[in-house]
């Protein structure tokens, strides 16, 4: 394969690639039957021959050579990866199970990379395992690393390496594809924690809850001091209403105050806009309601001390994390993130009950905050994707409707003059209103030319929509922008394969 060199390539060296798997047997759940193949503590050799990561487990496609030469194929899941092509011999524990064990010697190196399943661009992400000084390349030291690869379909697998760097026994890396023997290392001092990114989407994603739910509490509240009154008045008055929301000006400053610039606000000291910032509003109204609660002390320690709460376990699910907390991430990263509310809201709200939803509600903007980060990477074909992924409640008539906005752009990574770079920007909308339903729209703007993908699940509203499409038509082009394809659907936008990188990297010192 390649050096993993930073800041420019060694000469590249064939990696060893090797399951990680223990000679303690592992055990695995069929998703087929055996029906009689192999009967209970009964064996045969086996080949890994395919492996597909999934949220919570590990997909095998196992060949298996039965008595008599006979070969039939069987899908397994497991809840470690093995490398593709080891060598295992499998006996059956029961009809649905077998127990797997690494042959000695049965593991088949790899002598490069298939760029057809690592694409250029793609994020290769290990955790050093062994180090062994080689013989001085042009008085420049060099290092053997046997590395273990955390994601890919390669997970599970090691990679030799030499490498300038005499990096420590477990640490832990992050390395693009750049040729099919040639890693470029990337520095982890220019990298998020992706870990810890992910460890937060999972908890936040627990904890959130829908807008709704707060605000018609809000809206039902009777009681409460006067300062509790002008902090529901501030909320529900510094929300925009539609008309607002299509001017230019006014969208900019609904985007401004969503709450997802405020700890860049913060940061750079500028408070001027707090008054108007929805997540300010959110927090200054949990300060409000504390004090009127019995206890409302010891429930304020536990909200700061909730992000904590995550941490410890870290250092253990390093090479993974549990169930709930892989499918909690993944529901996270979804577009539009799901409706969850946490109890009717149709009656009067008390104290506790608002404190509640409106802890929940910061949890919601911040499960948009992280999931944004989350999805700000380097995709496989080396752009640059940066998410910005947002939730606008807006006033409409009598009611507030959460407006869910993510804007992505995406700029080339080819090695291009500065003016011939094309960035391509994509906007997804989600919201629902009662006389039309849910709603999704999906555009795409690049070099002036705007696309776009309307869906409905109401008949009567995609009729509606495709009848005044050529309106729309109209109004793109006199704000002078060339219009291509204009639809409406009815049903739901298809769901495409995960952009987001995998979260299983992490920064040594977590």
């Amino acid at each position: 394969m390649s050096e993993i060199s930073s800041p420019r390539p060694l000469p590249s060296s064939p990696p060893v690639i090797r399951s990680t798997m223990t000679a303690a047997d592992l055990a695995v759940r069929l998703l087929q039957p055996l029906e009689g193949m192999l009967a209970a503590g009964e064996s045969a050799k086996a080949e890994v021959v395919a492996i597909r990561e999934q949220a919570q487990s590990f997909q095998l496609l196992l060949k298996l050579t039965l008595d008599g030469g006979k070969q039939t194929t069987l899908q397994a899941e497991s809840p470690r990866p093995l490398a593709q092509g080891s060598a295992l011999l499998v006996t059956a524990l029961s009809d649905t199970r077998l127990a797997l064990a690494l042959q000695a010697g049965g593991d088949k190196p790899l002598t490069s990379l298939d760029l057809q399943q690592l694409p250029l661009g793609t994020l290769v992400q290990g955790k050093v395992v062994s180090r062994d000084a080689l013989p001085t390349q042009n008085a420049q030291p060099v290092y053997r690393l046997l590395v273990n690869l955390l994601n890919t379909p390669l997970a599970g697998s090691q990679l030799a390496l030499d490498s300038p760097l005499e990096l420590p026994l477990g640490s832990l890396l992050s390395a693009q594809v750049q040729g099919s023997q040639n890693l470029a290392f990337l520095p982890l001092s220019g990298r998020l924690d992706q870990l810890v990114l992910g460890q937060q989407l999972a908890a936040q994603q627990n904890r959130q809850a829908s807008l709704e739910g707060l605000f018609k509490g809000l809206q039902n509240l009777s009681g409460g001091d006067d300062a509790l009154r002008g902090s529901i008045d501030k909320l529900l008055g510094a929300l925009p209403d539609s008309s607002q929301l299509s001017t230019a000006k006014g969208l900019a400053q609904a985007l401004e105050s969503s709450g997802v610039l405020l700890e860049a606000k913060l940061l750079q000291g500028q408070t001027a806009a707090l008054p108007q910032d929805l997540k300010a509003n959110l927090l200054r109204l949990i300060a409000q309601l504390m004090p009127q609660l019995p206890g409302g002390a010891g429930a304020l320690a536990g909200l700061q001390n909730a992000l904590n709460q995550n941490l410890p376990t870290l250092a253990r699910q390093l090479l993974g994390v549990n169930a709930t907390g892989g499918s909690a991430r993944q529901q996270a990263l979804t577009f539009p993130l799901p409706s969850r509310l946490l109890q009717n809201m149709d009656g009067e709200a008390d104290l506790e009950t608002l404190l509640k939803l409106a802890a929940a509600a910061v949890s919601r903007l911040q499960t948009h905050q992280l999931s944004s980060l989350a999805q700000t990477q380097v995709d496989a074909n080396g752009n640059l994707v940066t998410t910005w992924q947002l939730e606008l409640p807006m006033r409409h008539q009598q009611e507030v409707i959460p407006l869910q906005v993510k804007l992505q752009r995406e700029d080339s990574g080819k090695a291009e003059k500065a003016e011939q770079k094309d960035t391509l920007w994509k906007v997804e909308l989600a919201f629902e209103l009662d006389h039309l339903g849910p709603l999704q729209v999906r555009a795409q703007l690049l070099r002036g030319s705007l696309s776009s993908q309307l869906w409905a699940e109401r008949a009567d509203t995609t009729q509606l929509i495709n009848a005044e499409l050529g309106h729309l038509r109209e109004r793109l082009q006199a704000a002078g922008l060339e219009v291509g394809e204009l639809a409406c659907s009815q049903g739901m936008p298809p769901q495409g394969p995960k952009t987001s990188l995998e979260q299983r990297w992490v920064d040594e010192t977590a």
